[in-house]
């Protein structure tokens, strides 16, 4: 004989509300759709409150051991329960005396208890190229799009603006519909969203001849997309709602995907921008001037005297922007050896080497 009390971690006797409480996070945790899931498990802690969770049956059970009027330790198993529809229906249901909320499930998984969810549109997915200055500073495109728009001329209700609406036959205007089953633990009543009317519980006198009836129409449509600065290579723009519209719901959402060209001199490392400068060995001995191709244009930079190859020279200000302010820009040191020498340049380099250079 089963030991429901156990099954759902209490001692005998515990409180409605316990009861209520254990179920709820066990279910939480077992049902078969999350990775913890054990669909025996949770067939098992639903038919303890199916028990426990009733007045009735829990009196009996706890006087008897076993409840007589539905599910319990001497009842027959779960033939023809589908528990599949029992987890993809929302709503509530109720059978002999027992009451379960479906919510009391599914607001453990993020989905809204037994709220119904609005329909909503598809998203959408582009990818756009942009230069690695465009990265930098940011930019404005203008795309174009088809997709599915709401129809301009009945605003997405399907009808013809001179006829109206009126109510859906199937739902009675309701917009929902009540399916009544039998199982096990009794008359199990759910509720669904009529596909006749999509929830509207309204229906076209008479449809719509610019979309026949759809309420959204196939168009092509221009979006200004706007990049932010210091965007990085991969990085994806989200857009609320301009995706595909959805008659009776919200539009789906417009992603948009980045991909950064390469600058053939400068390479970045978060907001800093870096550029190599090859310099004649005298310059890093001697010191000079060099210009460097910034995302600002050419600037002139001095090497100092005796620099060593690899070193870096900041130049603050010109790199990439950020809220306060801009980021660096760093020219790091090539010191150019060279491949062959004149008589008169291996003499001084001699010379160089008595002095101890």
């Amino acid at each position: 004989m089963k030991d429901y009390y156990q099954i759902l971690g209490l001692q005998k006797g515990a409180s409605k509300d316990e009861v209520k409480k254990a179920f709820r996070k066990l279910a939480a945790q077992y049902h078969p759709d999350k990775k913890t899931g054990d669909e025996a498990k949770y067939k098992e802690i639903t038919e303890a409150y199916a028990v426990l969770g009733d007045d009735k049956k829990k009196a009996e059970y706890d006087s008897y051991g076993r409840a007589f009027n539905g599910a319990g330790a001497g009842g027959a198993g779960f033939g023809g329960f589908n528990w599949a529809d029992f987890a993809g229906q929302q709503g509530g249901f109720a059978g002999q005396g027992f009451e379960f909320d479906i919510s009391d499930i599914f607001e453990n998984f993020g989905f809204g208890g037994g709220h119904t969810r609005q329909n909503r549109g598809r998203d959408i997915s582009i990818e756009i190229n942009l230069s690695f200055k465009e990265a930098v500073f940011g930019a404005s495109r203008k795309v174009l799009i088809t997709k599915n728009s709401l129809c301009s001329e009945c605003k997405g209700t399907g009808a013809k603006p001179s006829a109206g609406m009126t109510n859906c036959t199937t739902c009675g205007g309701n917009g929902k519909i009540r399916e009544t089953r039998q199982s096990i633990l009794g008359s199990f009543t759910t509720v669904r969203e009529c596909s006749v009317c999509q929830g509207r519980g309204q229906v076209p006198k008479e449809r719509c001849g610019h979309c026949a009836g759809a309420g959204v129409r196939r168009l092509q449509e221009e979006v200004e997309i706007k990049v932010p600065a210091g965007i990085e290579n991969g990085e994806v723009i989200r857009m609320t709602g301009r995706g595909e519209a959805m008659p009776n719901g919200q539009p789906g959402d417009l992603y948009i995907k980045l991909h950064v060209e390469p600058h053939k001199t400068i390479k970045r490392d978060g907001t800093t921008l870096i550029a190599e400068l090859p310099i004649r060995l005298t310059d890093a001995l001697l010191g000079g001037e060099y210009k460097v191709e910034t995302l600002d244009g050419f600037i002139e930079i001095k090497v100092p005297m005796g620099i060593s190859h690899g070193e870096m020279l900041r130049v603050r200000g010109k790199g990439v922007p950020t809220d306060s302010g801009r980021g660096d820009f760093m020219v790091k040191i090539n010191i150019e050896l060279p491949k062959k020498l004149s008589k008169k340049a291996e003499k001084l380099v001699e010379e160089l080497r008595e002095e101890g250079v």
